[in-house]
């Protein structure tokens, strides 16, 4: 199924990448993708994504093309429904935003109900052409805030946020029911995205009080103290790793500096790690030039967090 994603918009590459965990990207334009999905369910599980929806065509980006492409798709509702249009910058288009939803809900056969609708059309005008699709879900990205860090039971500065977390996770490729290992746990950020996904996750770090911190966050969850350069785990035995290395301030490590843990603690992921699966590393600087004689390097990416800080993010295979 040809499914229409909007997208969040904070980092375009790294959304489009975390779409692959649902489905083959076909393509992209500005603010949004366009892939093939077997399963449209799988797509719950986005973060960098707004809207998902079902696509129905696409023509220019103008209220005449819009309108001919309704007259050709001659659509009758399934329920009562609603019409919504989005712009996305620099694109023009010769109507209004109102203008627009009136003419498609004047052109779509059912009944209007702008307050509880069944079904939701939308519109997204971008890069001179208009994506017109049914929306299948709408992603509560707000949950990801209501699961701010300091909420938890135990809070540490610096910590990765939620919608990062589940971001990293979802590179991986891992699914329910598969085992991912997080070698530099902290507090327990992305086990606790593992947890709400149905991922057998398991997670370790040196730090002493990272892990009382991270056993709070997660009473039941599987962390154990251990050095990421000697991890206490037989080869191959993880489908997935993803996990935030440590930058050297105010951290507690085995080795004998961040460099030395760095080369031989990505020489144990690739122990660990099963033939076919991915480990996603995030660090403060790139170190792809050390990674590239142990996997495959599928992706790399960067975020901005604040002036003195952007994460790079290696997608390893």
């Amino acid at each position: 199924m040809n499914l229409l994603f909007e997208l969040s918009g904070e980092n375009q590459p790294l959304a489009v990448a975390e779409i692959s965990c649902a489905g083959n990207v076909t393509r992209t334009e500005n603010g949004i993708a366009i892939a093939d999905v077997n399963d449209p369910e799988r797509t719950t599980r986005l973060a960098q994504t707004h809207v998902v929806m079902r696509l129905l065509g696409e023509c220019d980006a103008s209220k005449e093309d819009l309108e001919r492409l309704l007259d050709h798709l001659a659509l009758t509702a399934p329920g009562r429904f609603c019409c919504r249009v989005r712009k996305i910058h620099p694109v023009t288009v010769n109507a209004s935003q109102l203008e627009l939803e009136r003419m498609m809900g004047q052109k779509i056969h059912g009944t209007v109900d702008l307050n509880t609708p069944d079904v939701e059309y939308r519109a997204v005008f971008t890069n001179g052409r208009c994506f017109f699709g049914e929306v299948l879900h709408t992603i509560d990205r707000g949950s990801y805030a209501y699961r701010n860090p300091q909420r938890r039971a135990f809070f540490h500065p610096g910590v990765m946020m939620p919608l990062m977390a589940r971001t990293m996770v979802n590179l991986t490729h891992v699914e329910p029911g598969e085992k991912l290992c997080d070698p530099f746990c902290g507090t327990g950020g992305m086990l606790l995205e593992c947890e709400m996904m149905g991922i057998d996750a398991v997670g370790s770090d040196y730090d002493p009080e990272m892990l009382i911190g991270c056993k709070q966050n997660l009473p039941n969850g599987a962390c154990i103290r251990a050095d990421a350069t000697k991890m206490p785990y037989p080869d191959e035995a993880f489908d997935a790793i993803a996990t935030d290395l440590p930058y050297g301030q105010s951290t507690t490590i085995g080795a004998e500096s961040i460099d030395t843990l760095y080369t031989e603690s990505l020489k144990e992921i690739r122990r660990v790690l099963k033939q076919g699966g991915r480990a996603v590393i995030v660090t403060h600087k790139d170190i792809r030039p050390l990674a590239k004689d142990l996997f495959e390097i599928v992706g790399y990416y960067e975020q901005r967090v604040h002036k003195s800080l952007t994460r790079r993010i290696l997608v390893l295979a």
